[in-house]
């Protein structure tokens, strides 16, 4: 719009100026000016003039409609680029959100896949160990359980041992009580001595009091007392050179306390020990001390004293 004012400015200083000149010019002239001339002329000029407005205006609509056309045409294509964008803001976002979960995806299933071979790993190192450590704690276990084994063993036997040489030692004593109450020294003083064999076998064990051995070694002695009447005292003596009586002679001891006419007996059976000839620090030997001798008493046993003598093996 500012070119076709510009035009039409430019163009009406174009008349104003040109006016003068040809009015000057025509009055130079020597033809004949009429005055119809004049308004043709002027037509003409009016003529041209609207033509020339027209045309303005023409263009000015001209370019009006192409502004406008521009406007509208750069409009859609701004608004089809800014579509366009989108979709493809849009697009390129579905597409690095899938190339994302997908790679999420990926990581996820290597993870995973590490994880379980990792888990495998420990899982086989973990039963090697396992099984190491098991056969380790068997092998240990089962040396144990052989000492034990072992150990228990020979408790039992030890105990199987002890109650048979106590049931042995019971049995015979009994039988040995039981025959004196009948009359049967001979049978008496066989059963006591199977009974003092008994007693003799668990004594390294305690197994048995040492006052009842010395009451089997009385009852033994008595009842030979008993059957042999006047040689008894003979008979005695050779049953002290038995070497059942080895290692028997706190019981012998015991016995002469009890049966007094055993003392003499005893002590020719032992005699002192003498000192060794050597000087210096030795250790003492083991000799049996003499037994006072201490003034026989009534032969055989009283009901009294099997009643102790059951008591005492009772306990």
């Amino acid at each position: 719009m500012n070119t076709i004012r510009q035009h039409i400015l430019v163009l009406g200083a174009a008349l104003t100026l040109l006016s003068p000149a040809l009015r000057s010019e025509q009055s130079q002239k020597a033809s004949r000016p009429t005055q119809e001339d004049r308004i043709k002329k002027l037509e003409e000029r009016s003529d041209a003039a609207e033509k020339a407005a027209s045309s303005a205006a023409t263009e000015k609509d001209y370019i009006t409609r192409s502004q406008k056309e521009y406007e509208s045409y750069y409009q859609k294509v701004l608004n089809t680029q800014a579509w366009t964008l989108g979709i493809m803001g849009l697009i390129l976002t579905a597409v690095f959100g899938l190339v994302a979960r997908f790679s999420l995806n990926m990581f996820e299933e290597r993870t995973k896949i590490a994880a379980a071979e990792a888990t495998a790993q420990m899982r086989n190192e973990y039963a090697r160990t396992f099984a190491k450590e098991v056969q380790k704690l068997w092998d240990s276990s089962s040396a144990d359980i052989k000492k034990l084994k072992e150990a228990v063993t020979a408790q039992i036997v030890e105990l199987e041992q002890n109650l048979k040489n106590r049931s042995e030692f019971q049995i015979q004593f009994v039988q040995g009580l039981a025959g004196g109450v009948d009359e049967r020294p001979g049978d008496s003083v066989l059963t006591f001595r199977q009974a003092l064999r008994a007693y003799k076998s668990g004594k390294s064990r305690s197994l048995i009091e040492t006052k009842v051995g010395a009451t089997t070694v009385r009852y033994i002695f008595e009842s030979l007392r008993k059957k042999h009447g006047e040689t008894y005292v003979e008979k005695a003596r050779e049953e002290l050179a038995d070497p059942l009586y080895n290692d028997l002679e706190e019981e012998l001891a015991f016995a002469a306390l009890q049966s007094p006419w055993l003392t003499p007996l005893i002590n020719e059976r032992s005699p002192a020990i003498p000192e060794p000839s050597a000087p210096g620090p030795a250790e003492e030997p083991h000799a049996t001390a003499l037994i006072p001798e201490i003034q026989p008493a009534e032969p055989g046993l009283t009901v009294d004293e099997e009643s102790d003598s059951c008591r005492l093996l009772n306990s």
